[in-house]
């Protein structure tokens, strides 16, 4: 069933990738004779409850009437209903650029000239003579002209009676110079696009090529989603089924298409004015988007098809715009650090400084790039969904109804929260009647951050990560689960909870993030970074405090920790913009050194030091000059959460 919604377009979410482990694709049959529709839905059209539902509603629960669409086979005529309480993908998109000023050298040149009428004693043709003036005027030598609009010329030249606008379109130069558009009379005025295309949202910004600013922005959930939930499933997806690549890559251009007509309405302009088109994103959406299978990023030696800088048409890509408009994607610097890490580089410009900056993309795989002018090295690490909401028992996307901020009171261990959508706090007037509205779903990842942290910082939880089970007597916020414990932040429905388990996902979520920076430390032989960047729409949206505290970054002074927003989109408004910063990307890409996390030795070691909170070797003096960090609480191995042992000793081999 799965399967069907996704030919048919429609959203049920997967996170598991279709192994019956999540529960997110839940489903429900409406029973009964449709006449609009012609047909009589039955749950006798479903294949009956197999072992993977069954394993599935034992160890979790399904409720009565629930299917999970991954496992149920369509037998016959169906109208499914997707519960709403499992719809928690209609995030919030940040999309807005950052109004940094840019110094403009576009490849596109709009050029005004006034050429010469045809004349029997001068039988050069009418192309030829624009050429002419095109070199005499613009010093364009050598001009080469797209081929479409060779029937073109004669036209305009005379809707324009003689002076038309040319946009030559000149990018390296080692290029030739390309007339690639032309407008009858005076054309002041020529766009692009800008596009950061994440595994989860995709953001897009129109940009006057003449003036530099900012027309318009929009912004869009990633319709790939439907096909894994991770980059990993979403490469599984295309191994195992033989159209799966098409779909994907239909799939993102379409929505690529839609996000162009959205801000050519926002902005008043035509598609046809568009010349040049900029994108990056991570290696495995930069393939797909290009129409390349991405199967050999799934495993070593995770080999791109291509890494340089990519140049083509957009009318090849299923783009269309103006018939000359270019495409530029920037490089890739390795197989997991992609050309939207190249971007946010390119923005933040570690390689231009003197001081020793650590710029960090937090997303399913954490992009890593750590450096100044002399020596610049990148890595990837897996650090999952978890921040984002999956793995997470009351986890789910920012969205309205998501819990975004939350303080506990050490004292008595009352959560105080906030959530999109509502202005006041969970304890402040006016929150119940707006929760009445907009509800409460469950909690995004800036959340999750916060709440571990604090149940860290209040003592709910020990260094290394175990919910004190004790503390029930002192408070009914602390729940037993068996043989854990977790912590209740809402009672209701849904009932909102932290679980053992989901300090374990976001343990192991930070520890192999962290365990990546100090990999890159370790090259660059130092004890400290100087200052931290923290990029993309989650990055924005994560306090440097509690992202310290949680050991998610290593220490530094707060007042150089800072949210850089979506720097990939920015980058990609300079490469827009200027030709100038591709080539200083690309030069940049050609020297950053780059780590392959599963090949160090060190990995091991530092992901395990990194389990505890903040970390278990790693003093944060920096940090504890403005939180009290508690002393070291360490609960035996084992007691309260039999995973602990386990987890270690299976990390370690």
């Amino acid at each position: 069933m799965l399967e069907a919604a996704r030919q048919l377009g429609v959203y049920v979410e997967s996170v598991c990738g279709g192994r019956a482990t999540c529960g997110r694709c839940q489903v429900s049959v409406q029973e009964g004779n449709f006449a609009k529709h012609k047909i009589v839905s039955s749950n006798d059209h479903l294949s009956s409850i197999g072992p993977k539902e069954q394993r599935y509603a034992s160890i979790r629960e399904l409720p009565e009437g629930r299917r999970l669409s991954c496992s149920a086979h369509i037998l016959g005529d169906l109208v499914i209903d997707v519960p709403q309480d499992t719809v928690i993908n209609a995030q919030v998109v940040r999309k807005d650029s950052d109004g940094r000023v840019i110094e403009r050298d576009a490849a596109v040149h709009m050029c005004y000239v006034e050429v010469e009428e045809p004349d029997m004693h001068k039988p050069l043709g009418d192309l030829d003579r624009l050429k002419a003036a095109i070199a005499t005027d613009w010093k364009y030598e050598n001009l080469e002209v797209d081929f479409h609009l060779n029937p073109r010329v004669q036209s305009v030249l005379r809707k324009g009676d003689w002076k038309v606008t040319a946009a030559i379109h000149k990018d390296e130069g080692s290029d030739r110079p390309r007339l690639v558009a032309l407008y009858p009379g005076l054309k002041n005025e020529a766009y692009g696009i800008a596009c950061d295309i994440g595994s989860t949202t995709i953001a897009m910004h129109l940009s006057s090529l003449l003036s530099g600013r900012t027309v318009a922005s929009a912004g869009a959930s990633n319709p790939q989603i439907r096909f894994g939930e991770d980059l990993m499933s979403r490469v599984s997806y295309v191994m195992m089924n033989p159209d799966g690549r098409e779909g994907m890559t239909n799939a993102v251009r379409e929505a690529l298409n839609g996000l162009i007509d959205k801000v050519c309405a926002d902005g008043g302009v035509s598609r046809e004015d568009i010349l040049e088109a900029v994108f990056v994103g991570n290696p495995i959406m930069h393939h797909l988007f290009l129409g390349i299978d991405p199967t050999e990023l799934g495993g070593a030696p995770f080999a791109l098809a291509v890494s340089g800088a990519v140049h083509l048409k957009a009318s090849e890509i299923g783009l269309p715009m103006n018939a000359g408009t270019r495409v530029y994607v920037l490089p890739c610097i390795a197989g997991h650090v992609g050309a939207d890490a190249a971007a946010a580089t390119l923005s933040e410009g570690p390689h231009r400084q003197d001081e020793m900056m650590l710029l960090v993309d937090i997303g399913t795989n954490a992009e890593i790039v750590l450096g100044n002018r002399h020596r610049v090295v990148a890595a990837s690490s897996p650090t999952g969904p978890a921040f984002e909401g999956a793995e997470i028992s009351s986890g789910q996307r920012a969205a309205p109804g998501a819990i975004e901020r939350v303080r506990i009171d050490p004292v008595t261990l009352e959560p105080r929260f906030r959530v999109i959508g509502i202005e006041p706090w969970s304890d402040e007037p006016g929150f119940a009647e707006a929760a009445e509205k907009v509800g409460v779903t469950g909690i995004c990842g800036s959340g999750i951050i916060e709440v571990i942290a604090e149940m860290y910082l209040a003592g709910i939880i020990s260094e290394d990560g175990v919910v004190d089970g004790s503390l029930a007597a002192r408070s009914p916020r602390i729940l037993q689960n068996g043989r854990t414990f977790s912590y209740l932040i809402q009672q209701g429905e849904p009932r909102i909870t932290i679980t053992q388990n989901d300090v374990r996902a976001i343990q192991l979520a930070k520890a192999a993030l962290y365990a990546g920076v100090k990999l890159l430390m370790d090259k660059q032989g130092i004890d400290h970074v100087d200052r931290i960047g923290l990029a993309g729409a989650f990055g924005t949206f994560i306090d440097p405090k509690y992202a310290m505290v949680l050991g998610l970054i290593p220490d530094c002074p707060l007042d150089k920790v800072k949210s850089v927003g979506n720097a990939a989109g920015t980058g990609a408004r300079m490469a827009l913009l200027n030709r100038g910063y591709r080539r200083e990307i690309e030069e940049t890409v050609r020297k950053i050194e780059k780590i392959e996390t599963a090949l160090e030795a060190k990995f091991q070691e530092h992901f395990v030091y990194a389990m505890a909170l903040p970390n278990k070797v790693d003093a944060f003096p920096e940090l504890a000059k403005v939180v009290t960090l508690p002393e070291r609480k360490m609960s035996a191995e084992g007691s309260g959460d039999e995973g602990t042992g386990r987890r270690r000793r299976r990390n370690r081999e």
